[in-house]
């Protein structure tokens, strides 16, 4: 009876331990759903106070929370990403930059380190397509380039006597030509400088084959590639920027040629080495999921046309949209040399450069955008550009007003007067910049400036100090953002030799610069730009820390993971993977 009695005791006290134990599951809170957590690892969020955390979770592509260790009991995801300590901060936004995507007649000059290599690539080339056909090139820097020269007519004629061949220099403000190409453009010892350019000659008097400004001179002469064709290679070009960890960009020069005439369209193709809004939509409705966000800067069409096309900054979507009107340029570039200043070139008395439209063109263009409600981006890189544009820019805007126009400086590369610093930021006129520039163009800056202004060229600090808007952008020298995040921290060039210290910023606010201040430049910064809930899930992992790494190591950093929309698009691991194959 005892016994009967004990076991009877024992089962109830186990059935009410059962009921409090079941009791106490049922009041915890059951895990939330989301589509991915990222653990184990330094988020940098990029947020207000740049907080960090160490683990984020994801739904319906935006962030839905930021935190500690706790996020990995709170949510369950079908994808789980353990950081192993990596860093992991808001994908890049690149304000300024140009995708062209590879014609068959082009080389590919990212093969070639040295004019011997650029001249096997032509004459390889040239057996491909036989003799007479157009064959082109672009991005060469001769501080690059292994004899530490340009490549000159002489060059290319030993390659190919029998083909006209262009090469474009990066930042695409100069190219040179063979003889047969100069023969075509009717280019001869006695033909003038073509307005806004210069044609450059030997000591001979001979065209050396370099033609700086006016290089649509050999562009018009090329025959036009198909789109169709042409769209393989963007798509990897596409595909190449998210292995930067570049989740948005800036495409600086559109074409609208290619639209419906009457609706903005010339009825002709888009020119060679130039590509189209078009191409553009019919890309993105095919893959934008897998492809970085784009938003296009449009080539001004002229008054006519841009009335007709009927749309304006904003119009799009999420994935691809229209931006402003630009790059369309007022002056040239160092790459020329021809930057528009207000003093003459080291060197060369009575030279300042080359505005490449008049002041009447510049002011109908900016009236024009403003009356039509579009935003304005217009290039200007030497000093007397950027007053002038500063200028134009601060009359129309007090002419049409409007809040929050968000007008900006293309490239600000000299720093101007003190007066149009402080004009800009009283104005609200915003620069879109290049740090890169001072570790890429580091030649042609001691070839023309000297002083005050070579040691303040790029400038960063001179202008938030004045109280300047800036964003961070490539222009294609180089893409990758870690060397413009080097050159900003650092102020180094390509020797490592450090111009106007006092210019440098810090890593947090050189990647500001390159991430949440890119979304500010379109309207995007309550969508991207940094880690937050509500945000787009769009970030980036380094395998190194940003933070703490010695700002040399920033050139050696690589992505290894980048993250749109909450979906993985680029996994380092995998490419190293196949490479090994």
């Amino acid at each position: 009876m005892q016994k009967s009695r004990a076991h009877a005791a024992l089962f109830l006290g186990f059935t009410a331990a059962m009921v409090l134990i079941l009791s106490a599951r049922a009041q915890q809170p059951t895990a939330a759903a989301a589509d991915m957590i990222v653990f184990n690892g330094k988020v940098i969020t990029v947020d207000d106070e740049f907080s960090i955390g160490a683990a984020l979770a994801i739904k319906d592509g935006k962030i839905v929370r930021v935190g500690g260790s706790e996020i990995e009991r709170d949510y369950q995801a079908p994808l789980r990403i353990d950081l192993k300590g990596r860093v992991l901060l808001p994908g890049f936004i690149d304000r300024h930059l140009h995708l062209r995507g590879l014609s068959p007649r082009e080389i590919d000059m990212k093969q070639a380190k040295s004019i011997a290599d650029i001249q096997r690539l032509i004459r390889e080339k040239t057996k491909q397509l036989g003799p007479g056909e157009w064959i082109t090139g672009r991005d060469w820097s001769e501080y690059e380039l292994a004899e530490q020269r340009r490549p000159l007519r002489a060059d290319l004629d030993s390659a190919a006597p029998d083909n006209p061949v262009a090469l474009w220099r990066a930042g695409a403000h100069s190219a040179v030509g063979n003889s047969a190409a100069l023969k075509l453009a009717d280019i001869t010892t006695s033909t003038p400088d073509p307005e806004h350019g210069v044609i450059e000659h030997d000591d001979q008097g001979e065209p050396n084959g370099v033609i700086r400004e006016r290089t649509d001179i050999f562009r018009d002469l090329i025959p036009v590639d198909d789109q169709e064709a042409l769209k393989p290679s963007y798509v990897e070009d596409l595909k190449g920027l998210l292995k930067l960890g570049i989740t948005s960009f800036f495409e600086a020069l559109t074409s609208i040629d290619d639209e419906p005439v009457g609706a903005g369209g010339t009825g002709k193709p888009v020119p060679a080495g130039r590509h189209s809004y078009k191409m553009f939509r019919e890309v993105y409705a095919q893959m934008g999921d897998q492809l970085p966000r784009a938003t296009l800067y449009i080539g001004y069409p002229g008054a006519e046309r841009l009335r007709a096309f009927n749309q304006k900054t904003g119009d799009g979507d999420d994935r691809l949209k229209l931006g402003p009107i630009g790059e369309t340029p007022y002056d040239g570039g160092f790459t020329g040399p021809t930057a528009y200043t207000l003093e003459d070139y080291k060197d060369r008395p009575a030279f300042r450069g080359t505005a490449l439209m008049s002041d009447t063109a510049l002011e109908e263009m900016a009236e024009t955008s403003a009356s039509l409600g579009w935003q304005l981006g217009i290039h200007a890189i030497g000093d007397k550009a950027i007053v002038t544009v500063a200028d134009t820019y601060a009359r129309i805007l007090k002419k049409y007003p409007k809040q929050d126009a968000r007008w900006f400086l293309a490239h600000l590369t000299m720093i101007p007067p003190a007066s149009t610093l402080d004009l800009m930021a009283s104005k609200g006129i915003l620069a879109a910049v290049q740090p890169n520039f001072l570790y890429s163009v580091e030649g042609r800056y001691l070839e023309t400036l000297e002083g005050y202004r070579l040691e303040h060229i790029n400038p960063i600090t001179s202008a938030i100090d004045h109280g300047v808007f800036m964003a961070f952008s490539s222009d294609n020298l180089p893409i990758g953002p870690m060397v413009g995040l080097y050159a900003a921290v650092t102020r180094k060039g390509m020797s490592r030799r450090v111009y106007g210290k006092e210019e440098a910023v810090s890593i947090r606010d050189a990647i500001r610069m390159y991430t949440r201040a890119g979304a500010y430049l379109s309207w995007d910064e309550k969508k991207k730009g940094s880690l937050e809930p509500g945000k787009f899930a769009d970030m980036i992992v380094l395998d190194h820390d940003p933070l703490t790494v010695d700002p040399e190591e920033l050139l050696k950093t690589n992505v290894d993971l980048t993250v749109l929309g909450g979906k993985v698009v680029y996994d380092r691991s995998r490419d190293e993977s196949i490479a090994r194959r």
